[in-house]
């Protein structure tokens, strides 16, 4: 039986887990310093270690060389006691990770699903998630848990795909339960920009923030909504759905579920950088939209950073289209301001990290004359993959919890 609060079970448990997040945090650690650093004594960390390391939840690892005193043993995390998985999707490709227990990537694929049949989805998870299995030489039985990162969310109450009609095949009745005949581990199902925003506030701009929401700007426009430190998804899980929102500046759409796409989107997504720039003078070729304006906004932040007597032609129509296209930004951003008043924008997704510093200043200077509070704009800090790397730490936050539980051991 587990033990109860104050029991000594429970206790040598919270000190077991405290031990354990210090090592994932600090990486190898002697005895000496876990005691310190958990307010242990020498004998109870002794036997703390021996715990863990006959559960196999610890391993020693070399010493500490090249101090002085004698060499003192080193204890870390053992990365192979779980493995995780994690997969992010678009109508274009999956691309998977497998991660070990200390958060360290040791494996990837990347499935390419262009002209795909829609009615192959689960194949297409299973052979980009076998292909990133076998480059971390495991086999798929060995993953504890994996989550997949898509566009829009499953309906709690359903269980169906909504806000994504642009993702064939995903939008069954009976996807989930396909998925959980094939897969033999524990499946969680996040919305991509969720999982943008997991991973800025386990390992980026958001560290530390309990009331954050993240801006996402890429093919699409939309936003993580974080609030006391849990993520917000809203009754059907389409919160943050910020393309869909009515905005001044372009035509009320209606039937926005049907055309994918609502008044922010049209204003700042990425289908309007180009003919916001073309509007302006700026020559652009018309597609792929993304790379276009991810292009362009880098060109006007480099104009923007130029310094005096280097400017070239054309600098002045570059210049007007960051502080239009900033002005779209904070447009939208007001309203989210207006109802959440988080403490700090997190700007996330190809487009803003293309625009930089020069975007962002400008987003923040426009947003104080649009909203009455004044949170602070920041650019995201993971920058490789986002959506991917937040699979990872979401699976890695739940399996943690279940193999470090020490009480049921």
């Amino acid at each position: 039986m587990a033990g109860t609060p104050g029991t000594p079970r429970v206790l040598r448990a919270m000190n077991d887990r405290a031990a354990l997040d210090l090592l994932l945090e600090h990486g190898p650690l002697s005895r000496t310093k876990i005691g310190k650093l958990t307010g242990l004594s020498k004998p109870t960390a002794s036997q703390l270690l021996v715990r863990l390391e006959s559960a196999g939840l610890v391993v020693a690892t070399g010493t500490t060389e090249g101090r002085p005193g004698p060499n003192a043993q080193l204890y870390a995390v053992n990365a192979r006691a779980a493995h995780v998985a994690g997969l992010d999707v678009t109508p274009r490709r999956i691309r998977a990770a497998v991660a070990d227990l200390a958060g360290q990537t040791v494996g990837e694929f990347e499935l390419p699903t262009p002209g795909r049949r829609a009615d192959s989805v689960v194949r297409q998870v299973t052979d980009a998630l076998d292909g990133a299995v076998k480059a971390a030489g495991l086999t798929r039985s060995e993953l504890h848990r994996v989550v997949i990162g898509t566009p829009g969310a499953f309906d709690p109450g359903t269980g169906r795909l909504r806000y994504a009609s642009h993702l064939p095949g995903w939008h069954s009745p009976a996807l989930l339960d396909e998925l959980a005949a094939v897969l033999p581990m524990p499946v969680g199902y996040e919305n991509d920009v969720n999982l943008a925003a997991v991973a800025e506030q386990r390992l980026g701009a958001a560290r530390g923030h309990e009331n954050f929401v993240l801006l996402w700007s890429e093919e699409g426009i939309g936003a993580a909504l974080v609030i006391g430190g849990r993520l917000h998804r809203g009754w059907t899980g389409g919160a943050g759905e910020l393309g869909f929102m009515p905005v001044p500046g372009t035509p009320l759409v209606r039937q926005v579920a049907k055309a994918n796409s609502g008044g922010f989107q049209e204003l700042a997504g990425s289908q309007s950088v180009p003919r916001l720039a073309r509007s302006l003078g700026i020559d652009t070729p018309q597609h792929p939209y993304t790379e276009i304006g991810a292009a362009l906004l880098a060109r006007a932040a480099a104009a923007a950073q130029a310094e005096p007597g280097d400017e070239q032609p054309g600098d002045e129509q570059l210049a007007e289209f960051l502080r239009q296209y900033a002005q779209r930004l904070a447009t939208g951003l007001a309203s989210v301001v207006a109802v959440l008043d988080p403490e700090l924008i997190v700007l996330s997704g190809a487009l803003t990290a293309a625009g930089g510093e020069p975007l962002r200043s400008l987003v923040q200077a426009e947003l104080a004359e649009l909203a009455a509070s004044r949170p602070r704009l920041v650019i995201g800090e993971v920058l490789q993959h986002p959506v991917l790397r937040g699979a990872l730490e979401s699976a890695l936050a739940t399996s943690r919890d279940e193999v470090f539980d020490t009480s049921r051991q």
